[in-house]
């Protein structure tokens, strides 16, 4: 009880911190010699009252303190300690927490390591990463009080979701968060310079660092959500472009584009009017896809109907952010259309120009999908659900032209270039095409189509790997992101090709047969965890080649009373053997669902790849 009263106080104490802030940020802005050593002093110390805060809310829910809401909706005394913790952020109260305590860091941060930069530049971003926080601390306090108190307390709590209960998706959020937040500071840090007409190569050189930053711990968090829920939900794959998903990809996808361009304003001083727009969205859909998610529009959009306080301040900061943005876009920038002028076709700048094209053009189409349904619902009560069909058959036709322009692109000078190596170029299309054509040739799949798209694959693939062997070239982080993406791209395409799934229902002591492969139910056990109770059965999978030995399981939760479904995952280098049961409904079966998945584990090492090129890039002095 006394850490929910004390994290509660430090929240009111650090509203209070950032109008004292925003309060020396304008007096220092207006003689700004130097930097006030108050800010900073300020600054650390709201960043200090939001970590008591949320430690207050940890130590509430490892104490089981029922008194706290949160605790009560989100814990019980029977779970083990590691999730009592990490159900502090599995819940919309402590996420939105979390992002407070992160946004406070990031800005303190931000101002240790600006040092050289223009001080109005850095007190203009204060302020506008602290009407963000002001905005993130009302909201809290008003419509999602993490401390909420209970009277009389109960004895005992509601339990966490046994989904959550993973290591993966508890490490998820964190990660995740730190890359939506890595964009408050470029939307705060693009309005101050735009104000100032700071927008040029000194501050791209500057706001990279972050944008990589935001971009690897928002890769990251993704990997770690399609990991959790290949294992965890049982879907047996990667991705199923679910609504929660794609909220995640948007703001990746706005990030690398951004990333891009950062990369030609620090070279040739181009892009700023789009530059400062993608700023603006790429801190637009991240706060949209948390709060969506959060808020669980996503699931139900009738919950601004049963929460309809919280439902208007979401809607109400995000107009004001939005309206904010656009009226400094208007007023302040200056736009400077002499420097679109001298891009000849054939230049990285008209590469990255079409790379735009296409990155804006998915993101419409994900944007589309996601946002579709729920518009359709509030206006006329039809539920639709967008599915995979729909993302697939306006993305795989784009995607053919992007990889080819990407693997071409990267060669090309500034300014004005020529394709050198032409030769090369074209032995390796026809080697690709060549390939691509004897490995789909002999599977029943849309031929055409998958010959051209993994030609495109294999073209990226062998030019990115010939220049880790080329003297000339010397930009190991982008042939590492590039690499890591084709391999990414032909993972997925392999794996939807050679993939194989059987579903039958069994008992135990009985066996289904397909062809070679025949799959017995040897025993099923049953054992008594903490906060569980475990059936797992055992299954012998046998082919010509090999026998496996598989033990997925069931568990039924003592809190919340939910039966979820394990799978056991068999991993070699390239194919994952996957098998979950569930049971029938008053019967003596299992439903049995057996997978081979091919290149699973390449998809998690390939954006692992492209992870570790942003890393290199981020450490590199040296510009690439």
């Amino acid at each position: 009880m006394l850490a929910s009263f004390v994290g509660f106080y430090s929240l009111i104490f650090g509203l209070g911190i950032s109008l004292l802030i925003i309060f020396f940020s304008i007096k220092n802005f207006k003689k700004s010699n130097i930097l006030d050593s108050k800010i900073l002093t300020f600054s650390f110390l709201q960043m200090f009252l939001v970590f008591v805060s949320f430690f207050g809310l940890i130590l509430s829910f490892i104490n089981s303190d029922f008194s706290n809401e949160t605790v009560f909706n989100n814990s019980h005394t029977t779970k083990p300690l590691f999730y009592k913790i990490s159900g502090t952020w599995g819940n919309h109260e402590g996420s939105l927490l979390l992002w407070l305590l992160v946004l406070t860091l990031f800005i303190f941060i931000f101002l240790v390591n600006s040092k050289n930069q223009l001080i109005k530049y850095r007190i203009l971003t204060v302020i506008f990463q602290q009407i963000i926080i002001i905005g993130f601390f009302i909201f809290l306090l008003k419509t999602s009080n993490p401390f909420s108190y209970l009277f009389p307390i109960p004895e005992e709590g509601l339990g966490l979701n046994p989904i959550l209960q993973d290591p993966a998706l508890a490490i998820h959020p964190p990660i995740l968060y730190l890359g939506y937040v890595g964009s408050s500071i470029i939307f705060s840090s693009v309005l101050a310079a735009t104000t100032l007409n700071y927008i040029n190569s000194n501050w791209a050189k500057h706001i990279k660092g972050w944008v990589l930053i935001s971009w690897i711990f928002l890769t990251l968090g993704i990997l770690l959500g399609s990991i959790w829920a290949y294992y965890e939900l049982g879907w047996g794959g990667f991705w199923f472009w679910d609504p929660v998903e794609n909220v995640s990809l948007m703001p990746w996808l706005a990030l690398t584009t951004l990333f891009h361009c950062i990369l030609v304003l620090e070279k040739r001083s181009l892009f700023k009017s789009w530059i400062i727009i993608l700023s603006i969205a790429t801190f637009t859909l991240s706060m949209c896809g948390t709060f969506l998610v959060r808020s669980g529009i996503l699931n139900s959009v009738h919950t601004f109907a049963n929460d309809p306080g919280r439902g208007l301040f979401i809607l109400s900061f995000l107009f004001v952010l939005i309206f904010i943005s656009i009226f400094i876009f208007f007023v302040f920038h200056k736009s400077d259309n002499k420097n679109f002028s001298p891009i000849f076709f054939l230049s990285k700048e008209t590469s990255i120009v079409i790379n735009n094209w296409f990155m804006m053009y998915f993101l419409s189409v994900v944007l589309i999908g996601t946002v579709y349904p729920i518009f359709l619902d509030v206006l006329s009560s039809q539920k639709i659900s967008v599915g995979p069909p729909f993302y697939h058959k306006l993305i795989i036709p784009f995607l053919i032209p992007f990889l080819i322009f990407m693997a071409i692109g990267p060669r090309l000078k500034w300014i004005k270039s020529e394709l050198k190596n032409k030769l090369s170029l074209f032995v390796l299309l026809i080697i690709s095409v060549l390939a691509s054509i004897f490995i789909v040739k002999n599977f029943e799949t849309n031929y055409l189509l998958n010959s051209i798209l993994v030609g495109s694959a294999f073209y990226l693939f062998f030019i990115t790997v010939r220049d880790f062997f080329s003297k000339k070239t010397k930009k190991l982080s982008q042939n590492m992101a590039h690499f890591g993406f084709s391999l990414l791209i032909l993972s997925i395409l392999f794996n939807n090709i050679f993939s194989n799934e059987i579903i039958t229902n069994l008992k135990v002591g009985e066996s289904y047969k397909v062809d070679n492969l025949e799959i017995v139910f040897d025993d099923l056990t049953k054992e008594n965890k903490k906060n569980y109770v475990s059936y797992t059965g055992v299954f012998s999978i046998k082919d010509e080649n090999f026998e496996n030995i598989l033990k997925p399981e069931l568990r039924i939760y003592n809190q919340p009373n939910i039966i979820t479904s394990e799978a056991d995952i068999k991993v070699t280098l390239f194919k994952d053997n996957f098998i979950t049961i569930n049971n029938v409904q008053n019967e003596d079966y299992f439903n049995v669902r057996y997978l081979i998945k091919p290149f699973m584990l390449w998809i998690w090492i390939s954006v692992l790849l492209i992870t570790f090129g942003g890393l290199i890039s981020l450490f590199n002095k040296k510009y690439e």
